[in-house]
């Protein structure tokens, strides 16, 4: 298939999407029940779920196993969202904490026309995945960093960039610092497509790294000789077994007095419900050897 992209080479986009990747780590070891319940998962929440949307266990388990790994892997993807830019023609994607900090710099020396007529040759980037991740406090912090760039460079403006916003924008960003509402047209609240736009002079860039992500990304997990591990989770099958030892007879429930378990092991009256005294943090770990001992019988 023919490389259609013209601001970025297949080689620098199969490169990054690999360091992304790389950047999931232990995101992407399997889990085994210990893993699966160190933080302590919600039993309750858990059977309700399962009952109310009338899913299988191996459904429900799964649902949770990929709800604790996409919930570490919002700053991978914000790598991916920042670091694109590296490969883009006029733009700097500065090491932590360096130039003010800022995620992106985007210089031209030919200039960079604002929605208001103005020309810049130089825009600071604050960089969001989401457009609903700051609170009132972090908001004024970075609006406050915008104003001070200003006063230090009246050839910029300032960005706040959303890779998920409300809607495709490049509006003059409002906001309220100390209790008084703010904006100015040069600190700016833009939506990853149209900063896009700017960046490449092609309205439809974003788009364009959309269609090929799917195949790059496919590309780069099944090449062997990147080493990425596609996890293999034993979670499902552990219940199972703890299930057994419980009540070989009632699946059903004792796949719920499991789940039960991996919270309240510990509680009053659950130590009880098998011939096994359960006591302390490997109470769950006993009860699933004790289990995969009966089923080979």
């Amino acid at each position: 298939m023919a490389w259609n992209i013209s601001f970025i080479s297949e080689e620098d986009l199969t490169k990054h999407v690999s360091a992304t990747i790389e950047k999931y780590g232990e995101k992407l070891e399997s889990f085994d029940i210990e893993k699966f319940n160190k933080n302590l998962i919600d039993p309750i929440k858990m059977i309700f779920d399962k009952n109310v949307y009338q899913t299988s266990w191996e459904e429900i388990i799964n649902n949770e196993i990929f709800r604790q790994r996409d919930k570490a892997n919002n700053n991978d993807i914000g790598y991916f969202h920042q670091r694109i830019f590296q490969y883009f023609k006029d733009c700097r994607v500065p090491d932590n904490g360096k130039e003010g900090g800022w995620d992106v710099i985007l210089n031209r020396q030919s200039g960079i026309i604002l929605p208001e007529g103005d020309v810049v040759h130089t825009i600071y980037v604050e960089m969001k995945n989401k457009h609903n991740t700051m609170n009132s406090a972090s908001a004024s912090k970075t609006y406050i960093k915008m104003q001070n760039q200003l006063l230090s460079d009246d050839d910029c403006a300032c960005f706040l960039v959303e890779a998920i916003a409300k809607k495709s924008q490049n509006i003059k960003w409002a906001t309220t610092v100390d209790g008084k509402n703010v904006s100015h047209k040069k600190i700016r609240r833009v939506s990853i497509d149209q900063f896009y736009s700017i960046v490449t002079g092609q309205d439809d860039a974003f788009l364009q790294i959309c269609t090929v992500l799917p195949k790059i990304i496919n590309k780069v997990v099944t090449d062997t000789t990147k080493g990425v591990s596609v996890p293999c989770d034993t979670v499902i099958d552990e219940l199972k077994n703890i299930a057994y030892s419980i009540n070989k007879n009632d699946q059903e429930l004792a796949m719920a007095m499991a789940i039960y378990l991996l919270g309240f092991s510990s509680y009053k009256g659950f130590n009880n419900i098998t011939d096994i005294q359960l006591e302390g943090p490997n109470s769950v770990k006993i009860l699933y050897e004790y289990g995969k001992l009966l089923r080979k019988f």
